[in-house]
C-alpha cells in the first residue's frame, strides 16, 4: 500500500518545517509571582498568618515582623523549589519525546517527532501516541482519546478519518498522513511524558502523618500549660500574655522546610539519574525504590540482549530452501521492525536472498499470533508456532525432532501448510549475571518474566543464576512459594497485571519492567514500574522509570536513588520529631517547674527560622547506601526521637534549674536557653544523619556551612543581645560546653539503637 502513496521528499520536509516550525507547543512559562501567592494560601500559611494576626493584635511588632518573614520566606522558598523542580522535569521530559516512523524520499526513517511537518507519511501502530493529528489511510485503527475527551472508550477510525495528537492506538496499524503539527493540532499540545500530578508516594504520605503527630503533641502540651496556669493561679491577662508562645510552639511544628526537602532530594536525584541512563517521569518512584523487594523482569531485551539470531532453520516444504526464505521474508513487518523481525531479515539477506514485499500485508498482534502476505500467489503466515499450529493439523508430527527449549520458535505457512520453523536464541547480556546477584544482595527478590516456554526459561535462570523453580503460568496460584521462585514462564502480557497485583496483595513493594502496550497497566499499578530503552510510548508514559541504556545495570542505580532519598528523609523526619519535642517539653516543664517559660518569644521566632534553614538543606546530604529493602515504622522512629528529644530536655531543664539556683536573671537563662536548643539541633542533625559517631562522619558542603552559619549567626545575636538579652562569653562558652557534652554523652547511647534500626 505505501507504494501507492507519495511522501514528502527531504527538502519539502525541510521547507515546510522552516514555514511551520516545530511540532511542539511552548509549554507556558512558569510564574514565580503567582507560585509564591499560591503559597501563602494553604494550611501551614494559615497557620503563621493567624499568629502573625495574634503578634498585631497583642502589639508584639518585632515578633510580627519576624512572623511575617517567616511566613515570606516560606513562600517564596517553595516557589523558588517548585521551579527548580519544575526546570529539571521539563529537562528530563524533553529526553522523552516520542519518535515516529517517516517515510521521506521513498526510504522509511525513524525521527524525533517534533520535527514532523504537515503532508508527512507516518506509520502508526498499536501502542504509539500520536505527536501530530492525522488521517487514516489505509486500514481501520482504534483509539484511546481519554487525553481529550476524558472518556476511556475506545473510539474507531476508518479510511480517510482523522486521529488527534495524544491520543493513544490501542488496535491495528495503519499509514497516515500527517494534517496538522503544534499548536495547530486539536489538542494543542506536545506528547510530555512526565506526569506532573502524581499521587503522593509511601515516603511522603508518612512524613505528612509526622507533621500530624506533632500537632497533636503541641495540642496536648498547650492545654497543659493552659490548665497550669489558672492552678497557679493566673489571671486572665496572664493567659493573653501567653498566648503569643502557644502560638510559636504550633509555628514549630509547620514543616516550613518539608516540601522544599523533599523536592530538592527528588530532584537532585532525578538530575543525577538523567546523567546516568535513567529518566524519571515520575518522583515518587524515586521514593519507592528504597522500599522495593520484588521485581518482575523481561527476560527478553532486558537480561537478554535486544539482538537476537537466528540458530536454526528448518524447511519442511517440498520448495526449495531459498524460495521458503524468500516467501517469508513478505511477512516481514518492514515499516516497525521489532527484534524478530531484524533477526530474521538480518539471516535471509546474509543468505544472499531477495526480501520480498506485499502489496496486501496485515502487521502481527498479540491476539492474532502472527503477520500475514500474499505474494506470488501465496499466501504466507509468519508468527508463533503455537498459533501456527491450530491451522495446520499436521504440523506437530512435522516438528517432533526440532528442540524447542534451544530457543524461541516462529513458524512459516506458506498456503495454510507449515513450510520451515526458525528458532531464535537470545544471548544473555553479559551485565546480567552480576546485576542480578546485586539486586538479590540489596534484599531484592528478581523474577523473571517470559514468553517461552518452560524449558526455555529454565535455561535462562541458569545462565543467569537464578536460583528457585521456573513455572509456568499457568501453575502459578495463591500457594506459589514466591521466595524459592525464579521464573515464569508462558506468560502473555495481560497476565502480567494480574501478577503485580498479586505480589502486591502479599504485601511486597513491586518493581515491574515492560516495554510493550498490554505491558502499559502493569507498569502503572508497580510501585517502581520501568519502561526500558525499546519501550512502546504508551508504556513510557504509564511508568515511572524510563531507562536510555540497556540491561539491568541502571536498575540497580535507582535502588540507590531511592536509598539516598530515604536516608535524608528519616534524618529530616527523626531531626523534626527530636527538636520539636524537645522545644515544646523543655518550654512546658519549664513553665510547670519554674512559673515561667525560659525562652523568650524573639529568640523562639529566630530559633524556627533558623531551624528550617538547615533543614532544608539535608536534601542534599551525603548518604551510605544500605543493602536492604527500607521499611517505615513509625512507632520505631518516634520512640528514638522522642529518645533523643527527652535527653536534651533533661539536660536543658537541669541546666536551668542550675542557673535560677545561682540567681541567673530570667534574660540571661533566656538567651542561653536559646543558644543550647540552636546547638543541640544542630548536633541532632549530625548524630541522626549517619550510622557512626557524628564525629566520624560530616556532611555535605551544603549542610556544613548552613549549620557553620546558624552557628556564628547565634553567637553574633546572644553577644550583642539582638532580639534578646546580652550575654557574655563565659556564659556563651559554658552553654556551648554543655551542649557538646551532651551531644556526645547522647550519642554514646544513640548510635548503638541506630546500627539496628
Amino acid at each position: 500500500m505505501s507504494e501507492k502513496i507519495a511522501s514528502l521528499s527531504q527538502a519539502e520536509a525541510d521547507e515546510l518545517l522552516t514555514k511551520n516550525g516545530l511540532n511542539e507547543v511552548p509549554e507556558p512559562q512558569f510564574n514565580f509571582f503567582k507560585e509564591f501567592l499560591a503559597k501563602l494560601w494553604n494550611l501551614s500559611a494559615w497557620i503563621l498568618e493567624a499568629a502573625l494576626l495574634l503578634e498585631c493584635l497583642l502589639g508584639k511588632w518585632i515578633q510580627s515582623f519576624f512572623v511575617l518573614l517567616m511566613l515570606l520566606f516560606a513562600a517564596w522558598n517553595g516557589a523558588s523549589k517548585k521551579k527548580q523542580s519544575r526546570r529539571v522535569l521539563n529537562t528530563i521530559s524533553h529526553k522523552l519525546t516520542p519518535l515516529v516512523s517517516v517515510q521521506r524520499d521513498g526510504i522509511w526513517k525513524t525521527i524525533d517527532s517534533k520535527y514532523l511537518v504537515p503532508g508527512d507519511l507516518i506509520s502508526i501502530q498499536s501502542g504509539d501516541v500520536l505527536a501530530a493529528d492525522v488521517q487514516i489511510l489505509d486500514s481501520p485503527v482504534s483509539f484511546d482519546e481519554s487525553s481529550i475527551t476524558g472518556e476511556a472508550k475506545t473510539v474507531k477510525k476508518n479510511i480517510t478519518d482523522i486521529a488527534f495528537a495524544g491520543t493513544t492506538v490501542t488496535e491495528g496499524s495503519s499509514l497516515a498522513r500527517v494534517t496538522a503539527t503544534g499548536v495547530n493540532s486539536r489538542s494543542g499540545k506536545t506528547i510530555n511524558l512526565i506526569n506532573n500530578s502524581a499521587a503522593p508516594g509511601h515516603l511522603q504520605q508518612l512524613l505528612t502523618k509526622i507533621i500530624y503527630y506533632l500537632c497533636i503533641l503541641d495540642g496536648i502540651l498547650t492545654l497543659v500549660i493552659v490548665i497550669a496556669s489558672f492552678f497557679k493561679g493566673g489571671d486572665l491577662k496572664n493567659l493573653i500574655d501567653m498566648l503569643p508562645f502557644l502560638a510559636m510552639m504550633f509555628i514549630a511544628s509547620i514543616p516550613v522546610a518539608m516540601p522544599s526537602t523533599f523536592a530538592l532530594s527528588n530532584s537532585f536525584e532525578a538530575t543525577r539519574l538523567s546523567k546516568e541512563g535513567v529518566l524519571t517521569s515520575d518522583l515518587t518512584g524515586i521514593q519507592d525504590a528504597a522500599n522495593l523487594n520484588l521485581i518482575l523482569l523481561d527476560k527478553t531485551g532486558t537480561i537478554t540482549e535486544n539482538k537476537t539470531a537466528v540458530s536454526q532453520w528448518t524447511n519442511f516444504s517440498e520448495m526449495s530452501n531459498d524460495t521458503v526464505l524468500e516467501l517469508a521474508s513478505a511477512a516481514i513487518d518492514q515499516r516497525n521492525k521489532k527484534i524478530i523481525d531484524t533477526a530474521i531479515t538480518d539471516y535471509i539477506s546474509n543468505c544472499n536472498l531477495q526480501i520480498k514485499t506485499s502489496k496486501d500485508f496485515t502487521p502481527f498482534t498479540s491476539a492474532r499470533g502472527y503477520s500475514m502476505a500474499n505474494v506470488d500467489n501465496h499466501n504466507v503466515k509468519l508468527g508463533s508456532f503455537k498459533q501456527l499450529s491450530l491451522i495446520d493439523s499436521t504440523a506437530l508430527t512435522k516438528v517432533k525432532d526440532i528442540d524447542f527449549s534451544s530457543g524461541r520458535s516462529v513458524a512459516v505457512l506458506i498456503d495454510d501448510i507449515l513450510a520451515g520453523v526458525f528458532i531464535l536464541e537470545d544471548k544473555v547480556r553479559s551485565d546480567s549475571k552480576a546485576a542480578l546477584a546485586e539486586l538479590k544482595k540489596r534484599g531484592v527478590l528478581p523474577i523473571m518474566l517470559t514468553g517461552d516456554n518452560q524449558k526455555t526459561a529454565q535455561a535462562v535462570a541458569k545462565q543467569v543464576n537464578l536460583s528457585g523453580k521456573v513455572i509456568s503460568i499457568h501453575d502459578f496460584n495463591d500457594q506459589t512459594d514466591i521466595q524459592h521462585l525464579a521464573g515464569i514462564a508462558d506468560v502473555l502480557p495481560e497476565d502480567k497485571l494480574r501478577m503485580v497485583k498479586f505480589f502486591q496483595k502479599k504485601g511486597y513493594i513491586v518493581g515491574m519492567t515492560g516495554d510493550g502496550v498490554n505491558d502499559s497497566p502493569a507498569l502503572k499499578q508497580a510501585e517502581v514500574g520501568i519502561a526500558v530503552s525499546n519501550a512502546a510510548d504508551v508504556a513510557k508514559r504509564s511508568s515511572k522509570m524510563v531507562l536510555l541504556d540497556d540491561g539491568l545495570t541502571s536498575i540497580v542505580k535507582i535502588l540507590d536513588a531511592g536509598h539516598r532519598v530515604y536516608q535524608r528523609m528519616t534524618t529530616w523526619s527523626l531531626t523534626k520529631l527530636a527538636r520539636t519535642a524537645q522545644l515544646t517539653m523543655l518550654l512546658t516543664f519549664g513553665y510547670l517547674f519554674f512559673d515561667y517559660i525560659p525562652m523568650a518569644l524573639n529568640a523562639m521566632v529566630i530559633y524556627t527560622i533558623m531551624n528550617n534553614m538547615v533543614t532544608m538543606m539535608i536534601g542534599t546530604d551525603r548518604t551510605h547506601i544500605t543493602y536492604q529493602p527500607e521499611n517505615w515504622d513509625m512507632a520505631k522512629l518516634a520512640k528514638i526521637a522522642f529518645s533523643l528529644a527527652f535527653g536534651w530536655t533533661l539536660i536543658g531543664i537541669a541546666g536551668i534549674w542550675y542557673l535560677n539556683n545561682h540567681n541567673f536573671s530570667h534574660g540571661t537563662i533566656s538567651t542561653m536557653v536559646y543558644v543550647y536548643l540552636v546547638l543541640s539541633a544542630m548536633f541532632i542533625i549530625l548524630i541522626t544523619r549517619t550510622k557512626h559517631y557524628f564525629w566520624q562522619d560530616y556532611p555535605s558542603k551544603a549542610v556544613g556551612l548552613t549549620q557553620m552559619g546558624d552557628i556564628i549567626l547565634t553567637i553574633v545575636l546572644a553577644l550583642s543581645g539582638i532580639a534578646m538579652t546580652q550575654i557574655n562569653w563565659i556564659n556563651l562558652l559554658i552553654t556551648i560546653f554543655i551542649s557538646l557534652i551532651a551531644a556526645i554523652l547522647i550519642d554514646l547511647f544513640y548510635q548503638p539503637i541506630m546500627k539496628n534500626k
